[in-house]
Protein backbone atom coordinates (compact mmCIF):
# COMPACT_ATOMS: atom_id res chain seq x y z
CA UNK A 1 0.00 0.00 0.00
CA UNK A 2 2.80 2.18 1.12
CA UNK A 3 4.76 1.72 -2.39
CA UNK A 4 1.04 2.83 -4.14
CA UNK A 5 1.28 5.94 -2.33
CA UNK A 6 4.66 6.79 -2.80
CA UNK A 7 3.81 6.12 -6.77
CA UNK A 8 0.60 8.01 -7.26
CA UNK A 9 2.52 11.05 -5.36
CA UNK A 10 4.87 10.81 -8.16
CA UNK A 11 2.51 10.42 -10.86
CA UNK A 12 0.40 13.60 -9.74
CA UNK A 13 4.11 15.54 -9.17
CA UNK A 14 5.37 14.53 -12.46
CA UNK A 15 2.11 16.05 -13.90
CA UNK A 16 2.07 19.14 -11.74
CA UNK A 17 5.73 19.63 -13.21
CA UNK A 18 4.57 19.40 -16.76
CA UNK A 19 1.85 21.28 -16.44
CA UNK A 20 3.77 24.18 -14.83
CA UNK A 21 6.30 23.85 -17.50
CA UNK A 22 4.19 24.35 -20.29
CA UNK A 23 2.54 27.35 -18.52
CA UNK A 24 5.52 29.35 -18.05
CA UNK A 25 8.15 30.97 -20.78
CA UNK A 26 11.46 32.61 -20.50
CA UNK A 27 11.17 35.71 -23.05
CA UNK A 28 14.77 37.46 -23.59
CA UNK A 29 16.79 39.90 -25.53
CA UNK A 30 20.68 39.87 -24.87
CA UNK A 31 23.62 40.74 -26.99
CA UNK A 32 26.81 39.09 -27.41
CA UNK A 33 29.72 40.42 -29.05
CA UNK A 34 32.04 43.40 -27.25
CA UNK A 35 30.37 44.37 -24.17
CA UNK A 36 31.42 46.55 -21.44
CA UNK A 37 33.56 45.27 -18.66
CA UNK A 38 33.72 41.59 -20.28
CA UNK A 39 35.28 42.33 -23.61
CA UNK A 40 34.00 40.22 -26.52
CA UNK A 41 32.06 37.46 -25.25
CA UNK A 42 30.31 34.82 -27.18
CA UNK A 43 26.81 34.67 -25.70
CA UNK A 44 25.35 37.65 -24.13
CA UNK A 45 24.80 38.02 -20.24
CA UNK A 46 21.34 38.36 -20.58
CA UNK A 47 21.19 34.73 -22.45
CA UNK A 48 22.98 33.56 -19.51
CA UNK A 49 20.64 33.94 -17.09
CA UNK A 50 17.81 32.98 -19.30
CA UNK A 51 19.23 29.29 -20.16
CA UNK A 52 19.68 28.90 -16.17
CA UNK A 53 15.58 29.79 -15.77
CA UNK A 54 14.32 27.89 -17.90
CA UNK A 55 16.62 24.94 -17.41
CA UNK A 56 15.70 25.10 -13.73
CA UNK A 57 11.97 25.65 -14.33
CA UNK A 58 11.07 23.77 -17.28
CA UNK A 59 9.65 26.83 -19.09
CA UNK A 60 9.70 26.90 -22.62
CA UNK A 61 12.26 29.86 -24.17
CA UNK A 62 11.93 32.94 -27.20
CA UNK A 63 14.67 35.24 -27.57
CA UNK A 64 14.09 38.54 -29.18
CA UNK A 65 16.30 38.64 -32.15
CA UNK A 66 16.30 42.50 -33.71
CA UNK A 67 16.12 42.05 -37.74
CA UNK A 68 18.57 44.29 -37.90
CA UNK A 69 21.56 43.18 -35.58
CA UNK A 70 23.07 46.22 -33.20
CA UNK A 71 26.85 46.58 -34.43
CA UNK A 72 29.46 44.60 -32.76
CA UNK A 73 31.49 47.01 -31.31
CA UNK A 74 30.81 48.22 -27.79
CA UNK A 75 30.61 51.90 -28.87
CA UNK A 76 29.05 52.05 -31.67
CA UNK A 77 26.60 49.79 -30.32
CA UNK A 78 25.61 52.39 -27.18
CA UNK A 79 25.28 54.91 -29.81
CA UNK A 80 22.38 53.51 -31.67
CA UNK A 81 20.47 52.05 -28.64
CA UNK A 82 21.01 56.10 -27.57
CA UNK A 83 19.25 57.03 -30.77
CA UNK A 84 16.75 54.67 -30.86
CA UNK A 85 15.63 55.60 -27.44
CA UNK A 86 15.42 59.29 -28.23
CA UNK A 87 13.19 58.49 -31.64
CA UNK A 88 11.31 56.09 -29.31
CA UNK A 89 11.97 53.14 -31.94
CA UNK A 90 10.13 50.09 -32.20
CA UNK A 91 12.71 47.77 -34.14
CA UNK A 92 11.71 44.54 -35.58
CA UNK A 93 12.24 41.59 -34.55
CA UNK A 94 13.19 37.98 -36.13
CA UNK A 95 9.72 35.41 -35.37
CA UNK A 96 7.21 34.98 -32.61
CA UNK A 97 5.57 33.10 -30.34
CA UNK A 98 1.83 33.36 -28.92
CA UNK A 99 2.14 34.06 -25.32
CA UNK A 100 -1.27 33.51 -24.71
CA UNK A 101 -1.28 29.89 -23.49
CA UNK A 102 1.31 30.86 -20.34
CA UNK A 103 0.17 31.93 -16.85
CA UNK A 104 4.11 33.08 -16.09
CA UNK A 105 6.32 35.07 -18.52
CA UNK A 106 9.94 35.57 -17.66
CA UNK A 107 11.27 38.16 -19.24
CA UNK A 108 14.68 39.08 -19.79
CA UNK A 109 17.05 41.84 -20.96
CA UNK A 110 19.83 44.55 -20.53
CA UNK A 111 20.39 47.74 -18.90
CA UNK A 112 21.05 50.19 -22.22
CA UNK A 113 20.49 53.96 -20.99
CA UNK A 114 18.94 53.44 -17.59
CA UNK A 115 16.09 51.40 -19.73
CA UNK A 116 14.65 48.44 -21.63
CA UNK A 117 15.96 48.18 -25.02
CA UNK A 118 13.48 49.31 -27.48
CA UNK A 119 13.23 45.93 -29.29
CA UNK A 120 12.12 44.77 -25.75
CA UNK A 121 9.04 47.64 -26.41
CA UNK A 122 8.44 46.11 -29.27
CA UNK A 123 7.84 42.47 -28.29
CA UNK A 124 5.74 44.52 -24.96
CA UNK A 125 3.51 46.07 -27.55
CA UNK A 126 2.78 42.98 -29.69
CA UNK A 127 1.88 40.96 -26.81
CA UNK A 128 -0.93 41.90 -24.17
CA UNK A 129 0.31 40.47 -20.75
CA UNK A 130 -2.32 41.36 -18.82
CA UNK A 131 -3.83 39.04 -16.92
CA UNK A 132 -0.36 36.87 -16.12
CA UNK A 133 2.66 36.54 -13.54
CA UNK A 134 5.31 38.56 -15.23
CA UNK A 135 9.31 37.85 -13.41
CA UNK A 136 11.36 40.05 -14.77
CA UNK A 137 15.64 39.33 -14.88
CA UNK A 138 18.05 42.15 -15.75
CA UNK A 139 21.93 42.56 -16.19
CA UNK A 140 23.63 45.83 -15.88
CA UNK A 141 27.12 47.16 -15.17
CA UNK A 142 26.41 49.80 -12.42
CA UNK A 143 22.74 51.00 -13.19
CA UNK A 144 20.78 48.22 -11.74
CA UNK A 145 17.29 47.83 -12.64
CA UNK A 146 16.61 51.25 -13.50
CA UNK A 147 12.94 51.62 -12.87
CA UNK A 148 12.44 49.05 -15.54
CA UNK A 149 10.08 46.78 -13.25
CA UNK A 150 7.82 50.49 -13.06
CA UNK A 151 8.05 50.78 -16.91
CA UNK A 152 6.85 47.24 -17.25
CA UNK A 153 4.04 47.95 -14.40
CA UNK A 154 3.06 50.68 -16.49
CA UNK A 155 2.61 48.96 -20.10
CA UNK A 156 -0.10 46.09 -18.10
CA UNK A 157 -2.50 47.20 -15.70
CA UNK A 158 -3.55 43.71 -15.04
CA UNK A 159 -0.19 42.12 -14.07
CA UNK A 160 1.15 40.23 -11.12
CA UNK A 161 4.55 41.32 -10.82
CA UNK A 162 7.41 39.35 -8.99
CA UNK A 163 10.83 40.70 -7.34
CA UNK A 164 13.22 41.35 -10.01
CA UNK A 165 16.18 39.50 -10.46
CA UNK A 166 19.03 42.24 -11.13
CA UNK A 167 22.43 40.78 -11.81
CA UNK A 168 25.87 42.45 -13.22
CA UNK A 169 26.38 40.90 -16.29
CA UNK A 170 30.13 40.03 -15.51
CA UNK A 171 29.04 37.98 -13.05
CA UNK A 172 26.60 36.26 -15.24
CA UNK A 173 29.43 36.01 -17.94
CA UNK A 174 32.84 35.40 -15.19
CA UNK A 175 31.36 33.78 -12.54
CA UNK A 176 28.40 30.95 -13.10
CA UNK A 177 28.37 29.70 -9.96
CA UNK A 178 27.26 32.99 -8.35
CA UNK A 179 25.10 33.88 -10.78
CA UNK A 180 23.53 30.10 -10.95
CA UNK A 181 23.22 30.63 -7.00
CA UNK A 182 21.73 33.95 -7.66
CA UNK A 183 19.02 32.60 -10.31
CA UNK A 184 17.90 29.77 -8.10
CA UNK A 185 17.60 31.63 -4.95
CA UNK A 186 15.71 34.36 -6.90
CA UNK A 187 13.13 31.52 -7.83
CA UNK A 188 13.00 29.99 -4.57
CA UNK A 189 11.20 33.03 -3.60
CA UNK A 190 9.35 34.38 -6.68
Amino acid sequence: MKIKSILAAAVIALLAMSNLSAKSLVVYFSRADENYSVGNISEGNTAILAKMIAQKTGADIFEIVPEKPYPKAYKACTEVAKDEQAKKARPAYIGDIDTSGYDTIYIGYPIWWGDLPMVVYTFFEKHDLNGKTIVPFCTHEGSGISGTDASIKRLYKNVTMKKTLVMRGNVAQNKRAEAQKAVDDWLKKN
